[in-house]
This record gives C-alpha cells, structure tokens and sequence, in this order.
C-alpha cells in the first residue's frame, strides 16, 4: 500500500485525499507493497519501463568526463587551427564550450527532476510538445544509427596505421574487413552483455583518453617551451608569424571571420554526444546526487581538455603549416599534436597517438550504440515508436531496439565499395547540424520546464535536484548560439564562385527533415496545441526518494578512491 504526498510550494507535506494534481511522489511501504514498480508502468501507454538501475557512480562520472572526448580533439584541432588560425580557434571552442554549458546545465536540472526513460526526448514530449519529441527523437536516433558505421570504419583505419601494405600503400581490403568484423561483433557484444559492461568498458575508454590528453598538453607545453630534443622554444611565435587568425576561404578580414565561423562547427564536432548522458539517467544508480556532480564536472572538462588542448596545438603549430594543410586521412598522421612532435624530434608518439584515437573511435561507436538503443526504447516506452521496441529482459536490457539499432552496423561493409562508401559519407554529413538542433531543443524545453515548475509551486531549489541561479540566461545564450549556427551553417555556398548544391542540401536538409516529423506527427495525432505552463504534466512517472540511494558503496580501496575524486 503507497501512501502519496503532495509537495506544496513552501516544502510542506499535505496528506489531504482532494489534490488538485497527482502526487509529486509517491512513498511506499516495503513491508505492504514490496517493490516501487508503480511509478515505472507510464500512465499514458500502459507500457512498463523495465530499465534497470545497475550503472555505477564512478561510470557516469567518467563518460561525463571524457565520454566524447576524443578524434574531435586529436585530431579535428588540425583543421580548425588551418581555418580559424590560434586566436580564431580558442575563441570558437571557448565559445561552443559556453553553449554546451549552457545546455548541459538545462539538461542537468530536468534529469535530476526527472531521471526516466527517453532522456531529453521525453523531456520535450512532456514538457514542450509531444510533437516535439517525436521530431527530435527521431532525427536524433537516424543520427546515431548512421553515425555507427562510419565510427566503425574510422577505427579500422586507424588500425591501418600498423598495417600498411607497402606494395599497394594501403591497408589490404581482406585486413580491413576484418578489423571491422571484430570491431562491430565486440561494440555490440558489450552492449548485449548489459550496462554495467557498458559501463566498465567507458570508464575504461574515458581513462586511456584521458591519461592521453594529459600527457599530450604536458608534452606539448615543454615543446613549446624549448623541453624537445632540438630545443627549440616556439613561444607564441605562431601567433605573430603567420598570425593570430587565417583567413578561408576567402582573404581579408572577412575571410578571418568567416574562418572562425567555420571552425564553430569543427568545435561542435569535438563536443557533439556529450547530450547522451541524459540516455543514461534512467539506468545509474543513485541518479539526483550523481547527475548532479557529473554537471558540475563538465564545466572543469570543457576548460581544461579542450580550451587547453586547442590553445596547446596554436601554439605549436602554424595554420599555413604544409604538413597540416596535406594531411589527410583518420590516424594519427593527421593529428597536429604528431606533425609537432615529429618537427621537434621526438619519433615514438604517432603510435601512441594513435592507439589514443583508436580507443576514441571505438568508444563513440560504442556508446553511440548504447544511445541509440535508448532512445528509440523510449519512444515505444511513450508510445511514438512500434509498441515491440519497449520490450526488455529480466536484466533490463531492451533487446529489441537494441536488436534493431545493431542492424545498422553492417553498414560498414559499405565502405568496401567506393560507390557505397560515397553513399555513406554523404549520409554521415547529413547528421552534423543535427547536434545544434537537438541542443537548442533540450533548452526550449528546460525554459518550457522552468515555467511549469513556476505555475505549479514547485521549488527549483530543493537540495536533491540541481539548481543554476543563473538560469534562464544559459538556456537563451545557447538557443542564440544554435539558431544563428543552424541557419549560417552553410554560408560557404552563397560565395560568389562556391556554389555547390550537395553542400547545401547537406547543410540545410535536417531543417526540413525535422519540421516534417513535427507536421507529420502533429497532424497524426490530433493538432494539438501547445500546453500551458500549467497544464504540464510535472508529477507522474517521476521517481521519488526511493531512487534516492547508494545501492552499492564501495569496498575496495580502489572503489574508495574513485568514489572520492569522482
């Protein structure tokens, strides 16, 4: 038997049976009811959530850390400093960095509200219109599953680096597919396996990437202090002598602004994902208290990974540097960080550098996997998707929308043909504004979230959830931001001499994409209005204080340790 409160608006529980809404939580009595499986059945669709709390605190605090901290940073750095120049591109990062800020302290405030299956997804279907998250849920879910192969394939290049046949000067086509065979069969047995391997396997990830980047700024700053065996000491040279920001694609001032600009994608790039943990809110244990720290985590990672890291590669490294401007491919040949260090004379780092990426490539097309499989779970969950996806295991896994998303890696073997490797890559780029659309989404919703709790008394500032007494400025800075990105993206194809209409179909296909799935649905469904502030639904399915607890605190010192930094 449950006995239901109501929160009022002053903190004060109010037991009377005539309630205006439903219960903001509900208390239960184990030793009458045995189990809290009430809040989890959804209160529209019937269907029960059968997730499973069995992510650890110290998982989700690594892949927050440095979840998709990765070939964006290794690798993509070369090309915003070949476009924006030093100056140009610490001022994009710094820039994308206080967007994603922005966005993840919005998104942080409505999981710990309400850690449930769907994620952000859900978040817009409840909170800013069910059409809403019907658009976004499913752009972002085609994102992921095409997104999959490409990670795939990235990382069997990168094996490559080691296996080049010198006849051919390429990596052999029987080598290459099996490097993506057994790359796609272990991404999706750790998935099959459960969370907690999920989870084991991206702490593991976030630790070599992490160990990776430090030492690469450690190593970087003695370089440029003259610490390298030609001792050199490079200083800011570079950002004199070619200067502080290049001009692309045009020359002038306009085309140093245009570079800049350019390189907010190249810096969106390096943090796209970072919204996925929100995927994993529904299954962490402990979700308030540690959706909380892994917020306040983000601010520390984004200052000191990237801003460090793209100021580190300015100063190293020239924007009109030839090794730069011809590098191509996905190992680590294309990484500033190796062009520096080969300058400087130490030979031994490409290796290393690469097996970094390597281990980035995977982990993206693993947690890619992870995501994916959630979010098309919580559509069916919500009832937007083929009600056969909601289905789970005793252990809580979602096998069939699972099942259905690891489809999507055989794309890889595309990549075996040049005609279908074409396909996939213009398919691939179709995905890349879809990360400013899905973030300005998660802000209008916390802004839609704000005005709910305001109409129905209920206190942002309640310890257990997380709380920024400057909101709702972060959310209106990172909605300005994604806007002006999503309509200018492709400014390129509107120079005169440069237009291309792949590039621009590219660059503003997801636009219409998503309306249409809007329309779609909301003509489907009944052309429903957007609700008022206090007609939100701010009470069922929201998990109360039983969720609220360390199921499993740490024994080992080990355990102990990572509980304290983390």
């Amino acid at each position: 038997m449950a006995t239901e409160y109501e929160k009022t608006s002053d903190g004060a529980d109010n037991a009377s049976a005539e309630k205006a809404q439903p219960a903001a939580y509900t208390v239960y009595d184990d030793a009458q009811s045995g189990s809290f499986d009430d809040v989890k059945v959804d209160v529209h669709t019937k269907i029960r959530d059968g997730l499973q709390r069995k992510m650890q605190q110290r998982h989700l605090q690594m892949i927050a850390l440095a979840g998709t901290l990765g070939t964006g940073l290794f690798l993509g750095s070369g090309k915003a400093i070949q476009h924006a120049g030093p100056a140009g591109s610490l001022i994009a990062y710094c820039l994308i960095g206080s967007v994603v800020w922005g966005m993840i302290q919005s998104l942080a405030e409505m999981m710990c509200y309400a850690p449930i299956s769907g994620g952000y997804i859900h978040y817009a279907e409840r909170w800013l219109h069910p059409s809403a998250g019907f658009a976004v849920g499913w752009m972002q879910w085609y994102s992921g599953v095409i997104s999959l192969p490409t990670e795939i394939v990235s990382a069997s290049i990168i094996i490559g680096f080691w296996d080049i046949d010198p006849v051919i000067n390429d990596i052999p086509r029987s080598h290459l597919i099996a490097y993506i065979t057994v790359l796609a069969v272990v991404c999706c047995l750790i998935n099959f396996f459960g969370v907690r391997w999920f989870g084991e396997a991206e702490f593991v990830f976030a630790i070599i990437k992490i160990l990776l980047i430090l030492g690469l700024i450690v190593a970087g700053l003695v370089v440029d202090l003259g610490g390298g065996p030609n001792h050199d000491r490079i200083g800011f040279r570079y950002w004199k002598n070619p200067g502080a920001f290049a001009p692309y694609p045009v020359d002038g001032s306009v085309g140093k602004f245009t570079g800049w600009f350019t390189t907010l994608l190249q810096a969106a790039f390096s943090f796209s994902g970072v919204e996925s943990l929100a995927m994993a809110c529904a299954e962490v244990q402990n979700p308030r208290h540690n959706v909380r720290k892994a917020a306040r985590l983000l601010f520390y990672r984004i200052l000191f990974f990237y801003v460090c890291g793209i100021l580190i590669v300015g100063m190293l490294v020239p924007y009109n540097d030839p090794d730069l401007l011809n590098s191509t491919g996905d190992g680590a040949a294309a990484s500033p960080f190796v062009i520096a260090f080969n300058r400087a004379g130490i030979k031994a780092l490409p290796s290393i550098i690469n097996a970094g990426v390597l281990s980035s490539a995977f982990s993206a097309a693993d947690s890619g996997l992870y995501s994916t499989s959630r979010m098309l779970y919580g559509l069916a969950l919500r009832g937007q998707a083929p009600r056969i996806f909601a289905k789970t295991l005793k252990n809580g896994l979602p096998v069939v929308a699972l099942s259905f998303s690891t489809l999507f890696v055989l794309l890889s073997y595309m990549s075996l043909s040049d005609g279908a490797q074409t396909v996939l890559n213009w398919l691939s780029n179709l995905t890349s504004i879809a990360t400013f659309i899905c973030w300005c989404t998660i802000c209008a919703t916390f802004l839609r979230f704000k005005a709910g709790c305001e109409a129905h008394g209920i206190s942002r500032k309640d310890s257990k959830y997380f709380y920024n007494r400057f909101q709702p400025l972060p959310a209106y800075w990172a909605i300005f931001w994604c806007v002006i990105v999503v309509l200018f993206n492709g400014y390129q194809v509107f120079i005169k001499g440069m237009w291309s209409t792949s590039d621009f179909f590219i660059a503003y296909i997801n636009i219409p994409i998503v309306i249409l799935l809007f329309v779609g649905h909301w003509v489907f469904t009944g052309r429903k209005r957007f609700p008022r502030a206090s007609e939100l639904d701010m009470y069922s399915n929201i998990p109360g204080p039983e969720v609220d607890v360390d199921p499993s605190p740490p024994t080992t010192k080990i355990g102990k340790f990572f509980r304290r930094v983390l």
